[in-house]
């Protein structure tokens, strides 16, 4: 899978030249694994950084003004337009620091100013639900993944997830098959348009 990836990145790379930054978006369902190799494609250029989608998850108290917080990672629980002007900002490879916001999982909030994409970082990879789904972001990437597994074990795996954030086995396992599992699905309608397709 890291192979089959890092290959066709190489690829890209090599038709850019040396004065274009790469953007790599790589989507997903909740669960299927994007943040994994998001970090191990970054691990292994070595000049890439990860910028996940997630930094730009509305606040928990701006959820709660909106009356949103029960669908928590749906599409309109983001700030959209702030992530696509992050990536064009990105992708216009500016002589300074851009910095990204990033998702502490542990408070459940997005954490601003968080990553620094330096100036001579050439690869830059954003992993999220909604890469394939908004066009505005869509457009701006060089290469699209849209990355899944065996519904089973995501969906175990996302059960662990709300029970590590203090859910009891009831709550979590209700909040995985109306929320995360909805979101699954229109995230599966926008599949087709990756331009790579890995299974984990």
């Amino acid at each position: 899978m890291f192979t089959e990836l890092l290959n066709e990145i190489e690829r890209l790379r090599g038709l850019s030249g040396p004065r274009r930054r790469l953007l790599i978006g790589i989507a997903g369902p909740p669960g299927a694994g994007k943040s994994t190799l998001a970090d191990g494609v970054v691990d292994r250029l070595g000049e890439a950084v990860a910028v996940p989608m997630d930094g730009f998850h509305l606040s928990n108290k701006e959820l709660h003004r909106l009356g949103l917080g029960h669908v928590k990672g749906a599409p309109g629980t983001f700030d959209s337009a702030g992530y696509v002007a992050l990536l064009r900002r990105i992708k216009e490879w500016p002589p300074e620091i851009v910095y990204a916001p990033s998702f502490d999982h542990v408070m459940n909030e997005p954490i601003a100013g968080s990553i620094p994409v330096f100036p001579e970082t050439p690869v830059v990879v954003s992993e999220g639900n909604y890469l394939l789904v908004w066009p505005e972001a869509r457009e701006l990437f060089d290469l699209t993944v849209h990355i899944d597994t065996d519904p089973r074990a995501r969906i175990a795996g996302l059960i662990a997830r709300q029970r590590d954030k203090g859910l009891s086995e009831e709550a979590a396992v209700e909040w995985v098959m109306r929320s995360d599992e909805a979101n699954a699905r229109l995230i599966g309608d926008f599949a087709h348009l990756a331009t790579l397709h890995l299974r984990r």
